[in-house]
């Protein structure tokens, strides 16, 4: 079973946690740091080789979690226009799209391969969907999408794996295709998810950020620095929240504490 409650405040860390990572403060040296960043793409590339379709489950959640996919239409069967923002192999897309027949999806992902593979499924259409392969930090989304044209982008377990120096980059170049008015629905982990406490020590590139095994990385956020960062490219804050959740897993009597943060961005 697992309880969810949605709030303000980050999760309080037990003893034995706030100690492993008072420990875990030496970073991985400047030079893996910028070969993991020259190599990001090489290694999602290689992580959707290795997982294919596999890894993620389809994501039937975000229509219940984000209202603002149905909230957002003036009238019943109006025709929604969706970014998402980093599609993976499209395991939020495709249920999107089967949920509601009024939505025409870009995509883009940094991974070739996770698009190649967006495309085999067959569910793809092109009369439907676009899908292109994009790095949100220096291509140019106009490229593809058409200006202030975007009723809802959509921005889930992403921004994390960008460089936080960046993510700034990111959200500016989703403002220029996004609709005055219009928003950017938001998830992804947040601080002191049991992902971050998992950690092994060596893996910490710097505050909240570390790398994994594979070589792909992951930024845990506060609430106060995913607010400062939307501000900061001109963004309103509708809802910025964390979630959290407890899942239990009775058999091997373990609680595994998730965190995420789940946010909603207007563009005025």
């Amino acid at each position: 079973g697992d309880f969810q409650n949605k709030g303000h405040s980050a999760r309080v860390l037990s003893p034995e946690e706030a100690e492993k990572l008072a420990k875990d403060q030496v970073l991985v040296s400047e030079f893996k740091q910028l070969k993991l960043e020259k190599e990001a793409q090489k290694n999602w590339d290689l992580f959707y080789k290795r997982n294919s379709t596999n890894f993620f489950k389809d994501r039937h959640w975000t229509t219940r979690e984000f209202q603002e996919l149905k909230a957002c239409r003036e009238f019943a069967d109006q025709k929604l226009t969706i970014l998402e923002a980093g599609c993976g192999v499209g395991n939020c897309l495709f249920p999107l799209l089967e949920e509601d027949l009024n939505i025409f999806a870009y995509a883009c992902d940094f991974s070739p391969r996770a698009v190649e593979y967006v495309k085999k499924n067959a569910l793809y259409s092109t009369e439907r969907c676009k899908v292109f392969q994009c790095d949100l930090t220096k291509d140019d989304l106009l490229d593809n999408v058409p200006a202030e044209s975007v009723d809802v982008v959509t921005l889930i377990f992403v921004l994390s794996a960008i460089h936080p120096d960046k993510m700034h980059l990111v959200l500016r170049n989703i403002y220029k295709v996004l609709k005055p008015g219009r928003c950017v629905l938001f998830r992804d982990y947040g601080l002191y998810d049991h992902a971050m406490l998992r950690f092994k020590s060596g893996s910490k590139l710097g505050e909240n950020f570390y790398v994994r095994q594979d070589g792909t990385r992951s930024y845990f956020f506060t609430e106060e620095f995913l607010s400062q960062l939307f501000k900061a490219e001109g963004y309103e804050q509708v809802v910025n929240e964390y979630v959290q959740r407890e899942t239990v897993n009775r058999k091997e009597d373990l609680r595994v504490p998730r965190v995420f943060l789940q946010s909603k961005f207007q563009k005025p």
